[in-house]
């Protein structure tokens, strides 16, 4: 199937490895000009390499702290500067510390607003303007399945992840009529570096392995088996398609049938 892609200018954050990778590399597959960026400048160049490896193309790449305003206001301008107005954002962040109510202060939950709802407000600021000039976008927010199906120990994901989720709703009715659609897609145990690193705090909470801990999550999700990155991307991809067009303000989840509820 032809996305409609070609020439569209996509920009994927924190996107040097897991989701944020593999969607900046379909992206390219598809013919956008792709934009990636990271807090870790040698794994953002690192993941360039890559790409060009897999895709014969080479994504232009910034240095991006997603909770610092100026950081977003500089890969949004270098972005403009290279390929013109942003068509395509797909918003990417790490998780923030786990933890339940009682080991969270102020500082984490500050920190965390900053990483995971902020950061959608400013990006999406940034990129409106030229969405509207065009009469065409597409915002696509990277989530997790703890938006309809809260995770233990994730108290401040839960809470932030959600409150995306709202901001997205609001938005999406707000920017329709320029052909603007927003969306959200939430992932359920997907094999990133982030849940091997929550399956490796599960280790030392609980003294079972983290080995055990990730078979224990494949096991709980119908198919029995975690998701690749890939089949994340491939859900983001599409919305970001001309194809998509009058799917806007949803939550698609991607978890192999992990979410209990029927809605």
């Amino acid at each position: 199937m032809d996305l409609n892609l070609k020439n569209k200018v996509a920009l994927v954050t924190a996107s040097s490895k897991g989701i944020g990778k593999a969607t900046a590399e379909l992206l390219t597959k598809e013919g956008c000009r792709v934009v990636i960026c990271s807090s870790n400048q040698a794994n953002i160049i690192e993941a360039a390499r890559e790409i060009k490896h897999s895709c014969g193309i080479e994504p232009f790449w910034g240095v991006c702290d997603v909770s610092n305003p100026d950081d977003i206001v500089e890969i949004v301008k270098m972005t403009k500067e290279h390929f013109g107005d942003i068509d395509i954002l797909v918003n990417n962040c790490g998780g923030p510390v786990p933890g339940v109510f009682d080991d969270l202060d102020d500082k984490n939950w500050l920190d965390a607003f900053d990483q995971v709802l902020l950061s959608v407000v400013r990006l999406s600021r940034e990129v409106l303007p030229g969405m509207k000039m065009k009469n065409w976008g597409r915002i696509i927010n990277i989530t997790s399945k703890a938006v309809k199906q809260p995770i233990d120990n994730l108290m401040l994901s839960n809470s932030l992840r959600s409150a995306v989720t709202a901001f997205s709703k609001t938005l999406s009715n707000d920017v329709g009529k320029f052909n603007i659609t927003v969306n959200n897609v939430a992932p359920g145990f997907t094999l990133t570096s982030r849940l091997y690193e929550l399956a490796l705090v599960k280790e030392k909470n609980t003294g079972v392995s983290h080995e055990e801990v990730l078979a224990e999550m494949a096991f709980s999700v119908p198919m029995k088996r975690l998701g690749s990155p890939e089949e994340i991307a491939s859900m983001i991809v599409y919305l970001a398609s001309e194809q998509a067009g009058f799917i806007t303000g949803t939550t698609i989840q991607v978890d192999g049938g992990a979410i209990k509820s029927t809605y």
